[in-house]
């Protein structure tokens, strides 16, 4: 049988030294878990075939519909005079932008359809760096890229400072050099015939 502390320690006698005491102490601060955010990732999806925008607008619709912020910029999409002040809004959380063109631009375009490009690059670039979507879709940025259109240095710049959670997929037949090289992902889509 064991002895009963009253046994091994005389009564008023202290069974530990304060200074082991304190080190035995629970104790009192906070526990804190260290959660690592999710590291965004940046994707290109390229085909040479129209259609391939599709995979990646049903993406960010699934996306928006459990509740992620998401942004579609589509540069050269025009046809619907929307511009960057009248985006249309989808799922509650999905917000789709075009310039404010009455066609789509296939090439440079003339210098209305150049700033209309600009200012719609102008409010994505405000919601890339301000961290103001999960995801962002940049739809045909090497396009406009190769076209003149926007900075390389600048695009490029935006990219790397986005908030690191944040989700980024670029789309479109072709992508330069320089945004291959930064993406974590490259999903090349093609078609194959038997």
């Amino acid at each position: 049988m064991w002895p009963l502390h009253s046994d091994l320690f005389p009564q008023g006698a202290a069974m530990l030294s304060p200074v082991a005491e304190r080190h035995l102490r629970p104790a009192t601060a906070p526990l804190r878990l260290l959660v690592r955010e999710p590291e965004g990732l940046l994707q290109v999806h390229t085909a040479s075939f129209r259609g391939s925008f599709a995979s990646v607008f049903s993406e960010a619709l699934r996306s928006a519909g459990l509740g992620s912020r998401v942004l579609i910029s589509q540069l050269l999409r025009g046809g619907v005079d929307q511009g960057p002040h009248r985006p249309v809004q989808m799922c509650g959380r999905l917000t789709w932008l075009r310039p404010a063109l009455e066609q789509c631009l296939k090439g440079p375009g003339t210098q209305e359809e150049r700033l209309a490009v600009q200012e719609l690059w102008q409010e994505t670039q405000r919601q890339l760096l301000e961290g103001g979507a999960d995801l962002v879709v940049l739809d045909e940025l090497g396009l406009a890229l190769a076209y003149g259109l926007l900075d390389p240095d600048e695009v490029l710049t935006t990219l790397r400072q986005r908030p690191a959670r944040m989700d980024v997929i670029l789309t479109g037949p072709s992508m330069g050099d320089d945004l291959m090289a930064m993406a974590d992902q490259v999903t090349e889509l093609r078609r194959d015939r038997c």
